[in-house]
């Protein structure tokens, strides 16, 4: 079994207050628990890792040191800022693994993630923190991580380089799909635009064609899929394209089309009230029922998932 619990689900910045207080305010961050040992693996380090810290000194470091690898899905500040105040790094016998793309090959993910630990930013310096960390850069692969657990990794679009994670265990598969937005032809296709070239435009529609399919592929027949979907579609059409954010339309169909069971719409636009959020959901729970057998669900900070 894998049990899935959200620790934060905004996008961006945290937003807490009073119009954010049922879906929660924290930025992304995933708790995956597998097997009957209930193995920890966490997936990104936004603010909610901070809230995830504290769980985890409370109910699972008296059992034994923590140990846990952490995947993230890229280095934006939403999804590494919580990162210094995760407790277990202050802690003797924590070991972290920490997973995930770098963009700039000049500075590794250990300067990346590590110099918010730096006297300029914080009170204590990362070779000051008392835990065993590694880093180790990711790309497009597959990996066993132990006990017939799989992972698969598949870049996303978004403005720097962003994994999406698949996780396969006894038939089940949990998977992640953010940052993201479609993938796009980024060769004019209007004849009538100075800079036209028809063979261009043609490999170009084809390569977006491509990418698209291979998303769909990749969370292909999910029993549970976490995806990206900041912005309605006239929001995304109105200046939001190239942002690396999807809308609440393309999740679904993309879901729909892969054959997902339930879909947990995720990284809410942290000028979205929860209000707004139900809102927009039920309006599209009304337009597929009946129409599909996909489940659809706000993702929840809290929220626990069985699979």
């Amino acid at each position: 079994m894998m049990k899935v619990r959200l620790w934060g689900v905004r996008g961006s910045i945290p937003c807490p207050g009073p119009t954010t207080v049922r879906y929660g305010g924290n930025t992304a961050c995933i708790e995956l628990r597998v097997g009957d040992d209930e193995r920890l693996f966490i997936i990104d380090a936004g603010s909610g890792i901070r809230q995830l810290g504290d769980y985890l000194m409370k109910n699972d470091l008296p059992k034994g040191p923590i140990r846990t690898k952490i995947f993230l899905s890229h280095t934006h500040w939403d999804h590494i800022m919580g990162f210094p105040f995760f407790t277990p790094i202050f802690i003797p016998g924590s070991e972290l693994e920490i997973y995930g793309p770098v963009t700039y090959e000049d500075e590794g993910l250990d300067r990346i993630v590590g110099d918010q630990l730096r006297y300029r930013y914080f009170p204590v310096k990362h070779s000051e923190l008392a835990a065993k960390i590694t880093y180790h850069p990711m790309k497009e692969r597959s990996m066993e991580l132990g006990d017939g657990l799989w992972l698969t990794t598949k870049y996303l679009n978004h403005p720097i380089l962003c994994l999406g994670y698949r996780f396969e265990y006894k038939g089940k598969v949990f998977c992640t799909a953010y940052d993201t937005e479609p993938f796009r032809n980024v060769f004019p296709e209007d004849p009538e635009d100075p800079n036209y070239d028809s063979a261009a435009a043609e490999e170009g529609a084809l390569a977006a064609r491509e990418e698209n399919e291979k998303i769909l592929r990749f969370f292909q027949g999910a029993d549970l899929l976490i995806h990206d979907s900041q912005y309605t579609l006239e929001e995304y059409k109105n200046g939001k394209i190239g942002w690396g954010h999807s809308s609440f339309e393309y999740a679904i169909n993309a879901a729909h089309k892969a054959g997902v069971k339930k879909l947990l719409l995720f990284h809410h636009d942290p000028n979205r009230s929860d209000d707004q959020l139900e809102a927009i959901v039920d309006e599209y729970r009304s337009k597929i029922t009946g129409k599909s057998g996909l489940i659809i669900e706000i993702a929840r900070e809290g929220s626990l998932y069985s699979i």
